[in-house]
């Protein structure tokens, strides 16, 4: 598997016959939708900076979701890029990432709080900014947990998106800024019928500032389930052994 290559490459058009809808996501929204198997969603960064924490239920059993200790152990990794799978507590692959032109996605940091987000951005609420007030993740996670019947109890460790932490000999956090240029885009391909929720808050490493968190374009394509040559198959012995486990799931 040669990453690097993929990830110059700039995402394919896609075809008009595939298409299922297009979105953009404002900055400091949330978001969610049953990503059906069989079908990719696409994420792309139109002006740079963006961050999307997300996290993954199986939609049939919603006990089921997102392992992020897990989805790194099994493939020996600290950070997610084309190839890479996310596991669910029950082994199976709720999603992966047969695309990314960026290279780097944080699997590390968890998500932006109220208080964070008052201690980087000074605080503004509904009552003095109206609909410009500051959102933060944790707050958005558990607006959209709760259309599904979740809630704090269901609020798992989060994947964020065009985000780069890495860690020093001491072991502490460190954010890169300006990590996502414009036109970055990873694909994450439905293993199963995943519930996504995300939201486009800051980054909880965001050094602050101007309270304008960059929107998100989205697109949900249909796609074919992924064959026995497949980038996220192949990548690790484990993720060969996962896709196995899910795809029985389905016989």
């Amino acid at each position: 598997m040669n990453t690097q290559t993929m990830n110059s490459k700039p995402p394919p058009a896609l075809k008009p016959e595939d298409l299922r809808f297009r979105q953009t996501v404002p900055g400091g929204a949330n978001w969610s939708h049953v990503l059906k198997r069989g079908t990719t969603l696409r994420l792309r960064d139109p002006e740079g900076g963006v961050n999307v924490s997300a996290i993954f239920f199986n939609f049939e059993l919603l006990s089921e979701r997102l392992n992020v200790p897990d989805t790194l152990k099994a493939q020996h990794t600290a950070k997610l890029t084309a190839g890479h799978c996310l596991y669910s507590d029950m082994g199976r692959i709720l999603v992966s990432i047969p695309r990314d032109n960026l290279g780097w996605h944080d699997p590390l940091a968890g998500h932006s709080t109220r208080e964070i987000v008052n201690r980087n951005f000074g605080t503004a609420d509904f009552q003095s900014a109206g609909n410009r007030f500051h959102r933060n993740a944790r707050d958005n996670f558990l607006m959209e947990l709760g259309k599904y019947g979740l809630g704090l109890q269901d609020l798992v460790m989060n994947v964020n998106f065009f985000g780069k932490v890495t860690v020093d000999g001491k072991g502490a956090l460190q954010y890169c800024p300006d990590h996502s240029r414009p036109g970055a885009c990873v694909e994450l391909r439905a293993e199963m019928n995943t519930l996504v929720i995300l939201n486009t808050c800051p980054h909880p490493l965001h050094p602050g500032g101007d309270y304008a968190p960059p929107p998100l374009e989205l697109a949900v394509y249909s796609s074919p389930t992924p064959g026995p040559d497949d980038i996220c198959r192949l990548s690790r012995p484990e993720n060969t052994r996962g896709f196995e486990i899910t795809e029985r799931y389905f016989l």
